[in-house]
């Protein structure tokens, strides 16, 4: 554990042992983090429900929005394409950014938020799921496919995703844990003492930053009251068993098309995730072939191998040997959300390319297929535990030793 120490603005305290940021000092206080939030939710309003872009072929004009893609989706018949987009593309980042309006609002204050301990723990869960900037660069590769079809005029939808995508970015940093040091500094809320006992456990609370000592391994937060444990149980025979149903999917969502295209003059025809990525080359967007090639194709499988060889790493090994494991394990985390970008492709381009019997694009079932790959990699990322691994460490550096205080101190 760490002796939580008062930082100045822009300075950040690492871990002695694997040198990961265990918290940082900003330089925005909850007011101007509350201006951010509230210009997100301005941007996103106009983000769903302004057109994307307009398409006009044959004479004809078709728009759409984000929600009317998920709806087009609905209606071609794959309602669990929908389902992830409408999830991942609307609820989850509205929901992240009504919790942190309404934490900051009374937080600024120096009052606590009614709800604080529920409403934070939804922030942690909510925000690895909302993908804007996915769907934002899902939008500019959908505008570059249709660029031979038909003539696209962006619309107020899409320079406000951008906007958006700009904006989440800077709110990523904003988490569960840092919304509790805000109110901290407001004075909404107290960091509780923690005092070291012998045979008790530290379990750590991944909402707010507490550790609670228990006799058992697991308990409850003794501030937010989350549930929370000393290492996840059973994590690698979780893991594995959705790592498993990961490698199971990959292959129907790689070997059948995600859409199908059906033109007049050019009857039908379908795409694989590959053959998308092929026909952007041959279009000569090279770079968008290349970001899609990565995103759809390397960054699952990357996934996957990363996971297989986090499992079945050796018991015990050197801490220089566990800080490649845990860089590993972090890359996975960062990367897991931009797989969806294939998915969020199909479904704007299903709803955009609707002129009835002179051009159509659906979905198909490798898109449904992909789509579940990227839920799934993401639980069994979130299910491993990579502290395990530490427990093991044949430590080559010498820790320094614990002198308590008169009083008992807040560790993180």
């Amino acid at each position: 554990m760490h002796e939580r120490s008062a930082l100045a603005s822009g300075q950040r305290a690492s871990c002695v042992r694997c040198g990961t940021v265990l918290w940082s000092q900003g330089v925005l206080n909850s007011t101007a983090w509350l201006a951010i939030v509230l210009t997100s939710l301005i941007a996103f309003t106009i983000a769903n429900f302004m057109p994307v872009g307009t398409i006009t072929a044959v004479g004809l004009k078709s728009s759409s929005t984000f929600l009317d893609a998920v709806a087009a989706t609905w209606r071609a018949g794959y309602p669990s394409v929908a389902i992830m987009c409408f999830a991942t593309g609307f609820l989850m980042p509205l929901l992240d950014i009504l919790i942190l309006a309404w934490l900051l609002a009374f937080s600024r204050q120096g009052r606590v938020a009614p709800g604080l301990n529920l409403l934070s723990r939804w922030l942690h869960y909510v925000r690895p799921w909302a993908m804007v900037p996915v769907f934002m660069l899902g939008a500019l590769v959908a505008i570059v496919k249709l660029a031979d079809m038909a003539s696209l005029t962006p619309g107020a939808g899409l320079w406000a995703y951008a906007a958006l995508t700009f904006l989440l970015t800077g709110l990523s940093k904003l988490n569960s844990e840092r919304v509790w040091l805000l109110a901290e500094q407001d004075g909404a809320v107290q960091s509780m003492p923690v005092s070291i006992e012998p045979q008790h456990h530290p379990l750590d609370c991944e909402v707010c930053g507490q550790i609670t000592m228990s006799t058992a391994d697991e308990g409850h937060c003794q501030r937010c009251h989350t549930r929370v444990h000393y290492r996840k149980p059973a994590h690698k025979t979780r893991t594995l068993a959705i790592l498993l149903t990961a490698i199971i999917l990959y292959l129907p969502a790689n070997l059948y098309p995600v859409m199908i295209n059906t033109t007049v003059l050019g009857g039908t025809s379908s795409h694989t995730i590959l053959g998308g990525i092929l026909e952007l080359w041959n279009m000569g967007s090279w770079d968008l072939a290349l970001i899609v090639f990565i995103a759809s194709f390397v960054v699952p499988l990357t996934k996957i191998v990363i996971l297989a060889i986090l499992l079945g790493r050796p018991a015990k090994g050197r801490r220089d040997t566990m800080m490649h494991y845990t860089r590993m394990y972090q890359t996975v985390e960062l990367i897991g959300q931009w797989s969806m970008l294939d998915v969020f492709v199909v479904i704007l381009l299903t709803s955009l390319v609707n002129f009835g019997p002179l051009m159509t694009v659906r979905p198909d079932v490798g898109a449904a297929a992909f789509g579940m790959v990227v839920v799934v990699t993401m639980f069994a990322t979130m299910n491993f535990d990579i502290r395990k691994g530490w427990d093991e460490v044949d430590d080559d550096i010498e820790l320094p030793d614990y002198q308590p205080a008169a009083t008992a101190p807040t560790f993180t």
